[in-house]
């Protein structure tokens, strides 16, 4: 079965909740062609927060010592109708009406990610789980719906993870420029594009913890009254233990080589936990500092070795929260000072939207019947189309 994509420029949404579950970034994009003659406009994005007691369920639920299978179920439809919401939200913020969008892509809401190779049952699997139901989404917008970007490429032998790479590389790779696409979130990804590359020489992947613990350290001790280190002003406060940070940087993780991904599992409830059995020892501002020192060093860490000990990268374009840390970017651009850092608004892109958008741009791969994935990111034996559609009441796509 093929999808015929029946307009050379379509209205897209893209729809995004990543690890730290704080709510859903929406983009409307006008996108012209697909592939390599792919060009996006970002017309409006708007960021849909969750309630607070739907985010604790969410967490609640990604933990495998506190999730429940009825609450998983009944989660799974109750965030299709908060990604339809964000979609039509965005819409009357645009001016937009829904039968003018030709299709949303969702990445839905991570809520366990297990990529390591297991044996279960006599079949060799790896597997990740996306909630937020797309039959809801195009029952409640009326609009086509592209989800699940991560299993076809599991099923391929990937890790279903790192998605982004082939946005990354079609809109700001150059052929005199070497970069690293770098996006700070809950968990934080590079993509390196060598100058002039193709697109088999990217190299992408999870380098480690983004903001995830440190919005959890953040949201403990303030008692739930911050749910992150806005402007980095409590870590401006502190100074990092360097005896943590050692402990911190020996994480596995940091050493495997790619492909790889990560997210809650590795450094979610349990590793905070171990992180909080040191307030006493040291304050909380060094705390926050320290975990702060952590993602840079993990970032770093992670160019030194899979990036500028192969080749050059003249620049780092920033994207994510993590760009809006005035203590972290500084940290940052003293450790990478080699390199020129600069937020991705300085390519015009809106640095939070950025991963929303690769949905969208994900999605009009998938409706042009184009592979999405990058096998040589994610593990995968070969490319693939992503994404599991479903229609609209009103879909302007052929289905042979």
């Amino acid at each position: 079965m093929t999808v015929a994509h029946l307009d050379k420029t379509s209205h897209a949404i893209g729809l995004m909740s990543g690890t730290s579950a704080d709510g859903i970034d929406a983009a409307l994009v006008q996108i012209t062609g697909s592939g390599a003659e792919t060009r996006v406009d970002l017309m409006e994005f708007d960021f849909v927060p969750f309630p607070s007691d739907l985010r604790d369920t969410i967490l609640r639920s990604s933990e495998i010592s506190t999730a429940r299978v009825d609450e998983i179920c009944r989660l799974d439809v109750i965030l299709g109708e908060w990604f339809a919401k964000a979609a039509l939200v965005l819409c009357v913020k645009a001016g937009e009406k829904p039968e003018m969008i030709d299709f949303i892509g969702s990445h839905g809401q991570t809520i366990h990610h297990l990529p390591e190779l297991t044996t279960v049952h006599e079949f060799s699997t790896r597997s990740s789980l996306q909630l937020g139901d797309p039959s809801v989404i195009a029952e409640r917008t009326g609009i086509t719906t592209i989800s699940d970007f991560r299993a076809r490429d599991l099923a391929a032998g990937g890790q279903g993870a790192p998605l982004v790479p082939i946005v990354d590389y079609l809109l700001y790779a150059s052929a005199e420029l070497s970069r690293v696409l770098l996006n700070i979130g809950g968990i934080a990804n590079l993509t390196h594009v060598p100058a002039g590359c193709a697109l088999e020489e990217v190299i992408a992947f999870d380098t480690g913890p983004g903001n995830m613990l440190l919005d959890a350290l953040v949201m403990e001790i303030t008692n739930g009254a911050l749910s992150f280190d806005r402007d980095g002003e409590i870590a401006s406060r502190g100074t990092e233990s360097a005896e943590l940070l050692n402990i911190l940087m020996a994480n596995p993780y940091l050493t495997l080589e790619p492909p790889k991904s990560t997210g809650r599992e590795m450094f979610g409830h349990k590793a905070i936990s171990e992180i909080l059995t040191w307030r006493g020892k040291i304050s909380d501002e060094d705390l926050v500092a320290t975990l702060t020192s952590f993602t840079v060093e993990s970032i770093a860490d992670a160019i030194d070795r899979h990036v500028t000990s192969r080749e050059t990268a003249e620049e780092i374009l920033v994207s994510g929260g993590g760009a809006k840390n005035p203590s972290l970017m500084r940290l940052l651009e003293t450790r990478l000072k080699k390199h020129r850092i600069r937020d991705l608004e300085a390519l015009g892109m809106l640095s939070e939207a950025k991963e929303a958008v690769a949905f969208a741009v994900l999605a009009n791969e998938t409706v042009s019947g184009k592979p999405g994935n990058v096998p040589g990111a994610t593990g995968a034996t070969h490319p693939v189309v992503l994404g599991v559609i479903a229609p609209g009441a009103g879909a302007r796509f052929s289905v042979d």
